[in-house]
């Protein structure tokens, strides 16, 4: 048989290797354990994707922005619906907004720079607690309810009557019921909203509790609790965000638009809704007393709004990379 150069001198290259060319390597059990993969952290990934739109961080720092003025600027300001001190100083009234007076002053001399933020901070409030009651009442009942063919008729039978009433007339009937105030106003808001997030949910739970991990759970004896809690609502995060980031300006819209019609909440308690109706006589003499809260309102429901649905985004594991 005819060999190659080639093939020649790889064999004279091995049978010139001796002992001295090998040396024993030490077995090391921690890198035998070593994973070349990259680790996966879900919560940096989300922050990665959600901090990588720049639109997203513009809305993000002007909602800080505006929560931090309606929260510590009425701390300082001591503004009151109540307080007339100025209605004496002609000189004080009717101020057009300058560096002095920034947002301009009403007709009792009081800033509307402080009113707009004690305003955005009673609204804020209301808006994120109503959200955050009516997410987890709707989000624990929805849950069970698409896990439990037993209640499922009972509970569509419900949703089909209530959904068929408009949530404002419900929410303007029971304010009208239990009078003004702050609880009350969240109550009248939250006593039926939460059935539209439970029926999403439950939609949502229905398309993956019939997957081959939940029947196999099912089958090893697991509990409905536990099943639904470490099976199924951890792949509804991006889920629950989203109908979050809806609720949040629907709700502030709503207490803006009863304040404006001068239900839901006490007379002395600064809202938008009734700085915005306050000052609605002034709209053509006086255009910035009802353009500037309209526009703080804007800002503060666009922000949100679009800073829920980035984050919903960045919560969807699909988007990671």
């Amino acid at each position: 048989m005819v060999t190659s150069p080639d093939k020649q001198h790889a064999l004279t290259s091995q049978e010139q290797l001796t002992a001295a060319d090998f040396k024993f390597v030490a077995l090391d059990d921690q890198a035998t354990e070593k994973i070349d993969t990259p680790t996966y952290s879900y919560w940096r990934s989300v922050a990665r994707v959600f901090f990588a739109n720049k639109l997203t961080i513009a809305m993000f720092i002007l909602m800080l922005v505006i929560l931090l003025l309606a929260f510590i600027q009425p701390l300082f300001s001591g503004y009151s619906l109540m307080n007339v001190s100025n209605i004496n100083d002609f000189s004080a009234r009717y101020n057009w907004p300058s560096w002095h007076y920034w947002f301009g002053t009403d007709a009792d001399g009081k800033s509307l720079f402080d009113a707009i933020w004690a305003g955005a901070r009673t609204s804020i409030s209301i808006g994120v607690i109503a959200s955050l009651i009516t997410t987890v009442i709707g989000v624990a009942v929805g849950a069970y309810w698409g896990n439990s063919k037993k209640i499922d008729r009972l509970m569509l039978e419900i949703y089909n009557v209530l959904s068929n009433v408009p949530n404002l007339l419900i929410i303007i009937v029971l304010s009208y019921t239990f009078g003004n105030g702050f609880w009350n106003l969240i109550f009248a808001m939250t006593v039926t909203t939460w059935l539209d997030t439970a029926y999403f949910i439950r939609v949502q739970v229905i398309l993956r509790r019939d997957r081959e991990y939940n029947i196999a759970s099912k089958t090893l004896g697991t509990p409905t609790i536990r099943l639904i809690g470490r099976n199924i609502l951890p792949y509804l995060t991006s889920v629950i965000v989203t109908q979050l980031s809806q609720l949040l300006p629907a709700f502030i819209s709503f207490e803006v638009f009863l304040s404006f019609l001068g239900v839901g909440l006490s007379a002395n308690v600064p809202s938008l809704g009734r700085l915005i109706s306050q000052y609605s006589p002034d709209i053509t003499s006086y255009p910035y007393l009802f353009w500037l809260p309209v526009l703080v309102l804007a800002l503060i429901t666009v922000s949100l709004y679009i800073v829920g649905q980035n984050l919903a985004d960045a919560s969807d594991p699909r988007t990671h990379r």
